[in-house]
């Protein structure tokens, strides 16, 4: 594929990945478009924005050292990016990334994802974020305490499936 990313992203319905595996067949046999792909995530389409998140997220379960070489992309300005179908992208990045990063890295990744629990409203992006804090919390202490009162908070959510897991994740504590 040699269109660009960002038309090959646009268009189509809303809840559809449109070209998605196409771009991300393009970025597995051609390594250097990951730039491309990332720069997808300033577009104004937020349909491109969301699609660019999903083939990161995507592109990092096959090859994670790629998005560990851009962890600053994806601490920085992708992390920054306010859609939270890219949010819950990032925090499913940061998980596979998990073991790799530096203690910094993993502060800062930490960090990322109590803002996203504690802000978000966005339900995928609260469920998502608890099950990366939770599966965090198992090996720190420090963490595990900062959660439990989220997660007890979120027990009371009027969204069964937020309301649900935050139950089942509290218990796992």
């Amino acid at each position: 594929m040699r269109e660009p990313f960002a038309t090959a992203l646009t268009g189509g319905h809303h809840n559809s990945l449109g070209r998605t595996d196409e771009v991300i067949a393009a970025v597995l046999a051609d390594p250097p478009r990951i730039d491309e792909l990332f720069a997808c995530l300033d577009e104004p389409d937020e349909l491109v924005r969301m699609r660019a998140g999903d083939a990161l997220e995507k592109v990092c379960r096959d090859r994670p050292d790629w998005l560990l070489e851009r962890i600053e992309q994806v601490l920085g300005p992708m992390a920054a990016v306010d859609q939270p179908s890219v949010q819950w992208h990032v925090a499913q990045i940061l998980d596979h990334l998990d073991e790799r990063l530096t203690p910094e890295q993993h502060g800062r990744a930490t960090a990322r994802l109590k803002d996203q629990l504690a802000c978000s409203t966005d339900w995928i992006v609260l469920n998502v974020s608890m099950d990366v804090l939770t599966s965090w919390a198992r090996a720190d202490a420090e963490l595990a305490t900062w959660l439990r009162p989220h997660l007890e908070r979120l027990t009371g959510d009027p969204r069964k499936s937020v309301a649900k897991r935050a139950g089942k994740r509290l218990a796992e504590l």
